[in-house]
């Protein structure tokens, strides 16, 4: 059985930090993260990914102690990276959950959640909703492709070995949570204010008509009107998940540079 040639071009060492980053991130990535995925087909998409990166791309040696616990070090630590960008990449994402947690609020779906493979916790409907619809979003923009090219990006930005963790990496996250529930909060902002609106309606035919049972109809009129625009509010919803990708990405790239040494 012959090796591959980038395998012997490269060094068996720096394919193996290749191909640890890249299980790292597809951990817990978006769309690749998730638990209905089988472990076995991410590990052979990554040892995939990793020969025709290692075959494309001639990559600098890595410098390391010429001991096992150094070179055993140094692969947690490219795990680790992988680990974050995949983490950097799905916190973008839950702006998702959060819209949905308000939507499912004030439409009266907040009582009833179904289970996320992903996370394996109880997630709202709307949320989940959401969520199918924005992995169609993401899989029909080539969401999976950019995932990827960032992934092989980072091997010129960030080779194996080098990353260092900085204040920096830690202040990208913060900001990255910041940004993601102001997100949430305008992807649910239209159906808050229509419900808000319906409940302002309600309370003043309950002081008109004192004999009209408002708790009765305003229920399934808040779900009526939540629904409605749910529906109206879709290209509005498809803009904003291209702009979520977008920050993904973004995040993703800043994220490197901070790990980058010097």
């Amino acid at each position: 059985m012959q090796l591959p040639v980038g395998i012997i071009l490269n060094g068996f060492e720096v394919f193996l930090l290749v191909f640890v980053r890249m299980t790292g991130l597809f951990v817990v990535a978006p769309i690749f993260g998730r638990r209905n995925v089988p472990a076995y087909f991410k590990i052979g998409f990554s040892f995939f990914i990793s020969l025709i990166l290692i075959n494309t791309t001639v990559l600098q040696a890595v410098e390391y102690t010429d001991t096992l616990p150094g070179y055993v070090l140094l692969v947690m630590k490219e795990f680790l990276v992988g680990l974050s960008m995949g983490f950097v990449a799905y916190l973008s994402y839950t702006a998702i959950y959060i819209a949905g947690e308000l939507i499912d609020m004030k439409i009266g779906f907040g009582v009833v959640n179904v289970i996320d493979p992903m996370s394996n916790i109880q997630v709202p409907i709307t949320s989940n909703f959401y969520f199918i619809a924005s992995m169609l979003i993401f899989l029909s923009i080539g969401g999976h492709h950019m995932l990827i090219k960032a992934l092989f990006d980072s091997f010129s930005s960030l080779p194996p070995g080098t990353a260092a963790y900085t204040g920096g990496a830690h202040q990208i996250i913060m900001n990255l949570f910041s940004t993601v529930l102001a997100t949430g909060f305008k992807m649910a902002a239209p159906i808050v204010a229509a419900v808000l609106i319906a409940d302002v309606a309600l309370g003043t035919i309950s002081r008109m008509v004192p004999q009209m049972n408002v708790f009765v109809i305003g229920m399934p009129l808040k779900i009526i009107v939540g629904l409605i625009i749910v529906v109206i509010t879709i290209p509005m919803f498809v803009e904003i998940m291209k702009s979520v990708f977008e920050l993904m990405g973004t995040s993703v790239e800043n994220y490197l540079k901070e790990l980058k040494p010097g």
